[in-house]
């Protein structure tokens, strides 16, 4: 799958958010080291904290259809519903939360996995590693000395 394709899954992924409050759509695609797609969004909720970022939306889908050690690329991309398309010019990073629990599939994938990163209209990438967004993790080797 090329760059735009799966930028492409989470900018189409982002029209099905459900964000009445911020409404700031994310959708977030993830590849397989096998090349199959998952795609999640973000799903807020009147009381905040129950909110679901598209990072751990399409984490959970990556883990039941093929398992977060298969994680191998990801694409975020968010904005703002425009009649029936994303737009935006702020490139959209994933938060803490999110970077924390891509560290964990790349930990168990031992890949470094790349994040592309997007404006709402696709117009601006970033390219990023797991480790250049959370330098020094907390990950499962972290849990070593546990008994």
């Amino acid at each position: 799958m090329t760059d735009e394709q799966l930028i492409a899954a989470a900018r189409e992924a982002a029209l099905k958010a459900y964000a009445p409050y911020s409404r700031f759509s994310v959708g977030c695609a993830i590849e397989s080291a096998d090349g199959r797609v998952v795609t999640g969004v973000n799903v807020e909720n009147a009381c905040y904290r129950l909110g679901v970022c598209a990072e751990q939306s399409a984490l959970s889908a990556a883990q039941s259809a093929f398992g977060l050690q298969n994680v191998a690329r990801i694409a975020v991309s968010g904005g703002h519903l425009s009649g029936e398309a994303l737009s935006g010019d702020v490139v959209c990073t994933p938060c803490g939360g999110c970077r924390q629990a891509i560290f964990e599939a790349a930990a168990l994938s031992g890949r470094d996995v790349e994040i592309l990163c997007t404006n709402g209209d696709g117009s601006s990438v970033e390219r990023h590693s797991i480790a250049a967004l959370l330098p020094v993790g907390f990950g499962p080797a972290n849990l070593t000395d546990a008994g």
